[in-house]
């Protein structure tokens, strides 16, 4: 499974992993959102409340495509926050590891507080 993020100065895709938050998030596509940045993370809100999995992490690799249950907000890290211990991606609390960005996450520095993201599914 799919998609692509979109804001006003590049797109990313994401291969997502079979997974109850990432089946949930499917069913609320396309959407669109206000994009939050906390260091070196893009974050948005989805509309979509899910549970924590089991194996929610709060430390994870740049790239990785993670859903904030506690905020209903998709979490896209490519570096640092503001809690992060040294250079690890560090988000606010545990989150679900929906998948990985594909090709590299630190476009997501073009993304600007206040500026409209798009999610879609995209076939292949």
């Amino acid at each position: 499974m799919r998609i692509r993020i979109s804001w006003h100065a590049g797109h990313l895709t994401a291969a997502l992993d079979d997974t109850p938050t990432t089946q949930m998030l499917l069913k609320a596509l396309p959407l669109t959102a206000s994009a939050h940045t906390w260091g070196e993370e893009v974050y948005f809100d989805t509309g979509v409340s899910v549970p924590r999995e089991t194996d929610a992490r709060q430390v994870v690799e740049p790239g990785t495509v993670a859903f904030w249950t506690d905020g209903d907000a998709l979490a896209l890290p490519y570096g640092p926050t503001p809690i992060s211990r040294g250079d690890e991606c560090r988000l606010a609390s545990p989150c679900n590891v929906m998948g990985r960005l594909e090709g590299e996450p630190r476009l997501l520095a073009t993304v600007r507080d206040g500026d409209p993201v798009r999610v879609e599914r995209v076939d292949g």
